[in-house]
Formats: structure tokens, C-alpha cells, sequence
């Protein structure tokens, strides 16, 4: 009686050709990295909260009183400097069409967005605990400026919203790397 038994038989692998041995290419420009369009859009709607958080907070006369405050004042400003800097080199990037995934340069833009965004978001938490100390606990909302403490707050709070994806684009760029 004939059995057939069961054999591997090693596949021979196809024989290299000029055009097998082509380098691996990236995808240069994702939409939302930096000088891209998206990527513009996201620096300019960072900038705008932050500042819109900062003009709002700035202009109550008790927020120097308040630590947590003028720790927003300040994460604010940074932020908003940060982010216009980087639009003015998203619009320059976009407008004579250039790629900005340098490794220094992406390190650069992961780093920033990291401090900044990591500060923003500390600065509006700090924020939101002392404007619901003083609405809540104490019940002195009217005494104080709450309705521009909490604008305010939650405008930091939207800046680091659309700072988070910035630094997350930059940081799986150059991860990827």
C-alpha cells in the first residue's frame, strides 16, 4: 500500500533584480505634522486659546493674588509665544514648500511641544482647583471674578487640547525614525 507522506519542500527565493533593492520610502508629509496644513491650523488655534486664556486672566485685577493664576498667566504666555513662532514657520515651510522632518528640527518641535503643553495643562488643572475652591467651597463668587477665572480656565484647557496632538505627531515622528 502507498502512503503519501507529508514533505516540506524549501521555497527558493526569487532572484534580486535592480529594482528589488530600492530603499524604503516614508511617508514625508502626514497631515497634522509640522508644515502641513493641518498642522498650521493646529498652531493657530493653539495660539488663539492661549492667548484669548491670557487676555481673559490678565485682565481681572485680583489674579496676582492667586498663585495658581499667575502660573496660567504665564504657561499661557508661553504657550501662545510658542505656538505663533511655529505657525510663522509652518506658513513659511508651506508657502515655499519645503518638508520640516529634519530629526533636529522634529526633536526641536517634540520637545517644545512636550514643555509647553505639559505646562498649559498643569497651569489650567492648578486653575480649575482654585476657581472650584472658590465657587464651591467657599461660596465667594461674588466677591471675586469667577466667570473670568473659569473663561479662562477652560480656554487653557482648549489650548492644550490642540496642543496635544502637535507634540503626539511630533513625538511618532521622530519615534519612527
Amino acid at each position: 500500500m502507498s502512503v503519501s507522506h507529508a514533505s516540506v519542500h524549501p521555497a527558493e527565493d526569487p532572484p534580486i533584480t535592480e529594482g528589488d533593492n530600492v530603499p524604503r520610502v516614508r511617508m514625508e508629509n502626514i497631515e497634522g505634522m509640522p508644515g502641513t496644513l493641518l498642522g498650521l491650523a493646529l498652531r493657530f488655534f493653539q495660539f488663539l486659546f492661549a492667548a484669548a486664556s491670557l487676555c481673559v486672566m490678565a485682565t481681572t485685577s485680583d489674579f496676582p493674588s492667586v498663585t495658581a493664576f499667575c502660573y496660567l498667566v504665564a504657561a499661557a504666555g508661553l504657550q501662545s509665544l510658542w505656538s505663533l513662532a511655529l505657525a510663522m514657520v509652518d506658513v513659511y515651510a508651506i508657502l515655499v514648500k519645503r518638508s520640516l522632518q529634519n530629526r533636529q528640527v522634529v526633536s526641536l518641535f517634540a520637545i517644545g511641544d512636550g514643555v509647553t503643553s505639559t505646562l498649559t495643562f498643569a497651569a489650567a488643572c492648578a486653575s480649575a482647583g482654585i476657581t472650584v475652591l472658590i465657587d464651591n467651597d467657599l461660596n465667594s463668587c461674588a466677591q471675586n471674578h469667577c466667570v473670568q477665572f473659569e473663561t479662562s480656565t477652560a480656554l487653557a484647557f482648549v489650548s492644550w487640547f490642540a496642543a496635544l496632538p502637535s507634540f503626539l505627531f511630533n513625538f511618532w515622528s521622530l519615534a519612527s525614525r
